[in-house]
């Protein structure tokens, strides 16, 4: 049996308490097991790149196996001894949930990232095959049902974790749980913002409701920060970064960062021994680029009133509970 995390009790104990972190090297998580949806690219694909260097195994959950077969190919490259795989995974597409987790053969799993979405950037609205607006479909419903599946999974590993990936463009949104599928108002920056705070606020809820039960899993919240494409290193397989991308990225390289920093928040709410059931981890200069810190829970994500409404809405959008 693996050794734990460490005790899955909420602290409130600072970041600058923790033992130092170093981003290059993290602890190492040999004979673990996690998976990253959308591992196969942007942010995910970096997580994946860096939780392999720990030696453990990770499993991409895409929905492309051509692009997840890429990235898998970089990550051998760039890794030696790399340990990962990968199954077809559709969060947009409930039913196929449990399908996709029967295919990680595996009676246990130490964590997921809860990675995967998609951002629209103009109209018209569009639907999920299940009648659900697409990006609250894909970045939280999906997330939601998943988790629902993967719960006996987490429960089994000494010391589960969740940790889903927010975004710092839900810092200036609010849900609203009259028209969470934004049909009298559709606006696609607005909307997107609202799944990814929809995907924290579950993320937070889903920590006090294992508390509750004595669950010895726990539900954390990483957000990247400002990660540009610009400012990305490139990995042919997966992304190239021009010359001249690069040098258009230099102007904003002071205030915001690569996907690859953007994945160390994640890394490290998986990774760090004290990182704790319902932290926020993010980028420690103004939220945005540099390295991974416990943050301050956003005031608009400690609404527990609004977060069990939402929690009960998705149960009934879903058909399934996590807890």
């Amino acid at each position: 049996m693996t050794a734990p995390y460490g005790s899955s009790t909420p602290s409130a104990s600072p970041s600058d308490a923790a033992p130092p972190w170093d981003v290059a090297r993290p602890p190492r998580a040999d004979g673990r097991l996690f998976l990253v949806t959308g591992g196969n690219a942007g942010i995910g694909y970096f997580v994946v790149e860096q939780l392999a260097a720990s030696g453990a195994e990770v499993v991409l959950g895409s929905r492309d196996p051509a692009r997840a077969q890429a990235a898998m190919a970089s990550v051998r490259g760039r890794v030696p001894g790399a340990r990962v795989r990968a199954v077809r995974m559709d969060l947009a597409d409930p039913l196929s949930l449990p399908a996709a987790v029967a295919e990680l053969r595996t009676d246990r799993l130490d964590a997921v990232v809860l990675n995967a979405g998609i951002a629209l950037d103009h109209p018209p609205r569009r639907e999920s095959a299940a009648g659900h607006e697409l990006m609250f479909a894909t970045n939280h419903l999906g997330h939601f049902a998943l988790t629902a599946h993967l719960m006996p999974l987490l429960a089994a590993a000494p010391a589960g974790r969740v940790v889903t990936t927010g975004s710092f463009a839900a810092r200036s949104e609010r849900l609203d749980l009259a028209d969470p599928q934004s049909l009298r108002d559709y606006r696609p920056k607005r909307t997107y913002g609202r799944s990814k705070l929809a995907q924290m606020s579950f993320a937070l809820e889903l920590d006090r409701r294992l508390r509750a039960v004595g669950s010895p899993v726990s539900s954390l919240v990483a957000h990247p920060g400002g990660a540009l494409d610009s400012l990305t290193p490139s990995r042919p397989l997966v992304h190239t970064r021009s010359a001249g991308a690069r040098l258009l990225g230099l102007p904003v390289g002071a205030v915001l960062q690569g996907k690859d920093a953007g994945a160390w928040p994640a890394v490290r709410a998986v990774l760090d021994p004290a990182a704790r059931g319902g932290d926020v981890w993010g980028p420690r200069v103004l939220g945005l680029r540099g390295r991974p810190r416990r943050e301050p829970v956003w005031p608009h994500l400690a609404d527990r009133a609004e977060a069990a409404r939402l929690w009960d809405l998705s149960c009934a959008l879903t058909g399934v509970a996590p807890v």
